[in-house]
């Protein structure tokens, strides 16, 4: 049986944060359950991108902060790394606030490089991943609740897919992007592969609508926790009272045999029922996951213009 940590949390201020995140983690063993001295520890939040940054459309520094400096106290050595869909991780962090805890913490921030590997599914046996992600010790998954555009909603599994490469997420779009189950099923199989150690889901302030980017900031006011990223996200989704059915994440793991009923659950603190959301705002409609050969075209030209041109330009002396 799964266990899913789930807490009512209404505060980024560092103490009380930290405070809350030492609560959520002990019925799981704590932090020291996870991270032993020595070990690589990559912290993997949701960077989408560094253009709205006061949408609340990124896990909040706060939270890596506080997952980093625990890692730190276990003994571990963190870093960060993301494959944001445009730039690179360092300048989206440095656009949403992260560069005092880099600085503060000297949290190294890595670039995802692909490399294929081979993984036991019937669909997607080849998934060309991060290097970074595959050879860390331990992977902390730092996902957001936000609303999605494509998926409905996008949790830990679907923050996972960030470690996908550089464009091959929109290439992957494009190839598997016609069929939404076939899509979810990706990502799903991406998240079997990367397999996370833990994933600490930040929802204190989620962000509704028409995400990932284009939405609303929203407090809930919950922070979850799983070495399970498949049960956290059920534990979420009947949390936002979201129809199962709506997401392809959800159906793709049912289908596979995973973690998808709250009765497989154990719920130490809060039991989602307890936490319910009545009005979380989906998108204003559900729009195509396909990526055309001209949209991936596009996509591709405005990453490598800003993380070669618009980025190195951004940090230069005025």
């Amino acid at each position: 049986m799964s266990t899913v940590s789930l807490l009512s949390a209404h505060s980024y201020d560092r103490p009380l944060l930290k405070a809350s995140l030492e609560q959520l983690l002990e019925p799981l063993g704590g932090i020291k359950s996870f991270v032993k001295p020595g070990q690589r520890v990559l912290l993997k939040p949701n960077l989408l991108t560094g253009s709205r940054p006061t949408k609340d459309c990124v896990t909040r520094p706060e939270i890596v902060y506080c997952v980093a400096q625990m890692v730190q106290e276990a003994g571990g050595n963190p870093f960060l790394g993301d494959s944001p869909a445009f730039g690179s991780a360092r300048g989206v962090a440095l656009a949403n606030g992260y560069g005092t805890l880099i600085k503060e913490l000297g949290l190294d921030v890595v670039e995802f490089h692909g490399q294929r590997y081979n993984h036991q599914s019937d669909n997607f046996n080849h998934l060309r991943l991060s290097k970074e992600a595959m050879d860390a010790d331990v992977v902390i998954n730092l996902p957001k609740v936000k609303s999605h555009v494509q998926l409905t909603l996008t949790l830990g599994v679907k923050n996972l897919f960030g470690c996908v490469p550089g464009k091959m997420k929109a290439w992957w779009h494009m190839e598997a992007g016609k069929d939404a189950h076939r899509f979810g099923e990706m990502l799903v199989e991406t998240a079997k592969a990367i397999a996370p150690n833990l994933t600490i889901i930040d929802g204190i302030i989620g962000h509704e609508g028409n995400g990932p980017s284009n939405g609303e900031p929203r407090e809930l006011g919950i922070l979850g926790a799983s070495r399970d990223v498949f049960a956290l996200d059920c534990a979420l989704i009947e949390v936002l009272q979201v129809p199962h059915s709506s997401i392809p994440t959800y159906v793709a793991q049912q289908r596979l045999g995973l973690t998808s009923n709250l009765a497989d659950i154990e719920f130490p603190l809060s039991h989602p029922h307890q936490l319910q959301v009545n009005d979380w705002r989906l998108p204003d409609r559900i729009m195509a996951i396909d990526f055309g050969l001209p949209r991936v075209i596009r996509s591709t030209f405005k990453h490598l213009y800003i993380r070669l041109v618009r980025e190195p330009r951004d940090i230069l002396p005025r």
